[in-house]
C-alpha cells in the first residue's frame, strides 16, 4: 500500500511539472532540486530533535510501569479499548501507553504525545505475528490518534491573536465540532471495516459519558474570556503533566523500584527508535516537498475551484482549502497556508475562519503514519491510509459546514 501510494506521488509530480514546463516556468528543475536537499535535511532535523523528548518520556513511562502508575491509569479505558481491539488481552501494557497518548493529545500536550503514542506502537508491535504488516489494534489506535479530539487548540488561538482577530476563541466551538465529526468517521469507518460491533453496554455508556463531558466542558468555556481560556488550558495541561511525572517518580520510590537505572534503560530505548525514524520520514518528506515544489496543490486547487464554480457553487471555501489539503502531510505546511490566507483575506474574513478552523479540526495522517509505523518498521499500513484521510474528510467536510453555519 505505501509503495503504491508513493509511486502514485511521483506520477503526480511528474505531470505537474511537465505542466509547468509547457507553460515555460523552467525554474521548476531547481525548486525541484531544492526541495529534495531540504526534505533530507528536514527528515534528520525532525529526527534528531526526539531524541531527547523520546528518550525523556521513553524513560519516564518505564518507571510509571514499573510503580503501578501506567496500569492504574489504563483502566479507565481498558474497558472501552478492549472491545475496539479484540486481539489486545486485558491487562497488556499497551492499554497504558494508549491511554496517556489520547490523553495527552486531548489535553493538547504535543511533545509528550508523539512519544506515548510511539510507545503504544511499540507495545502493540509485540503482538503482531507479521511484523511488516499493521494489526487491527495498530491501524485503530493511528486512526485514534490522528483524529483525536484537542479539548482546547491554544495554538490556533494564538496565531489569530497575533494576527489581529477581535476575538481570538471565537472559533473553539466550530473547531470541536469539527474535529469531534473527524473522530466519530474515524471510528466508524475502522470499525466497518474491521467488522466490530458499536452496539454493546459497555460502548455505548462510554460513548454517553464521553458526550457529557464534553458538552459540560464546551459549556464551562463558554464562560471564560479568550485570555481566561487560554491560561486554564495551559494550567490544566501542565498541570496534569507535572502530577503524572511527580507521581511515577515518587510512587516507584515509595515501592523500591531503582528509579534511575529503570529511567536511563526506557532512555536508552527512545534513542534508538528516533533514530530508526530517518529513513521513513526521509521518504514521506521528499514526496511533500515535491508535491508543493512541483505545483501540483496549486493545480488541484484551481481544479476544485472550477468544478465549484461549474456546478454554481458558493467558492469562498475553496480559498481556505490549501490549509485541508496541506495538513494531512505537513502540519508546517498547512500553518504556512493558513497564516497566508489570513494574512489576504483577513483573520477575521469567512477564509481566514475557515482555515483556522481546517488547522485545528484535523492532522497529520502522512506524517504520523511514516512516524509510527516506521518506528516499528511496518511496511503494510492495509486499510490504515484509507480510514485515516477518510476521518480526515469528515472534518473538512464538517468544518466547511460549520463554518458557513457560524459565520456563512
Amino acid at each position: 500500500m505505501l509503495n503504491r501510494i508513493w509511486l502514485f506521488f511521483f506520477v503526480i509530480i511528474a505531470l505537474a511539472m511537465g505542466l509547468q514546463l509547457a507553460n515555460g516556468q523552467t525554474q521548476v528543475f531547481s525548486l525541484t532540486v531544492e526541495s529534495l536537499f531540504n526534505s533530507a535535511k528536514l527528515a534528520a532535523e525532525i529526527s534528531l530533535g526526539l531524541i531527547g523528548v523520546l528518550a525523556l518520556w521513553m524513560g519516564l513511562m518505564r518507571v510509571g510501569e514499573r510503580a503501578g502508575v501506567v496500569g492504574a491509569l489504563a483502566k479507565v479505558l481498558e474497558p472501552l479499548l478492549s472491545r475496539l481491539m479484540p486481539e489486545v488481552p486485558r491487562g497488556h501494557a499497551a492499554y497504558g501507553s494508549m491511554t496517556m497518548n489520547l490523553m495527552a493529545n486531548m489535553l493538547g500536550l504535543d511533545n509528550a504525545a508523539t512519544p506515548l503514542g510511539l510507545k503504544a506502537m511499540h507495545d502493540l508491535q509485540s503482538l503482531n505475528p507479521n511484523k511488516s504488516v499493521a494489526t487491527n489494534a495498530q491501524i485503530l489506535f493511528l486512526v485514534l490518534n490522528t483524529s483525536s479530539v484537542t479539548l482546547i487548540p491554544v495554538t490556533i488561538f494564538l496565531y489569530r491573536a497575533q494576527q489581529g482577530a477581535v476575538d481570538p476563541a471565537e472559533i473553539f466551538l466550530p473547531i470541536l465540532l469539527a474535529t469531534s465529526a473527524s473522530s466519530i468517521a474515524g471510528v466508524l469507518l475502522v470499525a466497518f471495516v474491521q467488522r466490530i460491533s458499536l452496539l454493546n453496554a459497555v460502548l455505548l455508556s462510554y460513548f454517553s459519558v464521553m458526550f457529557a463531558f464534553l458538552i459540560a466542558f464546551v459549556w464551562y468555556l463558554g464562560t471564560l474570556s479568550a485570555q481566561a481560556m487560554g491560561s486554564f488550558s495551559s494550567l490544566l495541561g501542565n498541570g496534569v503533566l507535572i502530577l503524572l511525572i511527580l507521581s511515577f517518580i515518587l510512587i516507584a520510590g515509595y515501592r523500591k523500584v531503582a528509579v534511575y537505572d529503570e529511567f536511563i534503560e526506557g532512555a536508552k530505548e527512545g534513542f534508538s527508535q528516533s533514530i530508526q525514524l530517518i529513513p521513513y520520514l526521509l521518504a514521506m518528506l521528499v514526496a511533500i516537498g515535491l508535491l508543493r515544489a512541483s505545483g501540483a496543490l496549486a493545480y488541484f486547487l484551481d481544479m476544485i475551484r472550477q468544478v465549484v464554480l461549474l456546478l454554481g457553487g458558493d467558492g469562498h471555501f475553496v480559498e481556505a482549502l490549501p490549509t485541508a489539503i496541506m495538513k494531512p502531510f505537513s502540519g508546517s505546511g498547512a500553518r504556512a497556508m493558513m497564516l497566508e490566507t489570513m494574512d489576504q483575506y483577513g483573520v477575521d474574513s469567512f477564509s481566514g475562519r475557515l482555515a483556522a478552523i481546517f488547522q485545528g479540526s484535523t492532522e497529520t495522517t502522512f506524517y504520523v503514519l511514516a512516524v509510527y509505523f516506521g518506528a516499528v518498521g511496518i511496511r503494510n499500513g492495509r486499510h490504515a491510509i484509507a480510514c485515516g484521510l477518510g476521518a480526515d474528510l469528515a472534518g473538512v467536510i464538517a468544518a466547511i459546514v460549520v463554518c458557513y453555519q457560524f459565520y456563512g
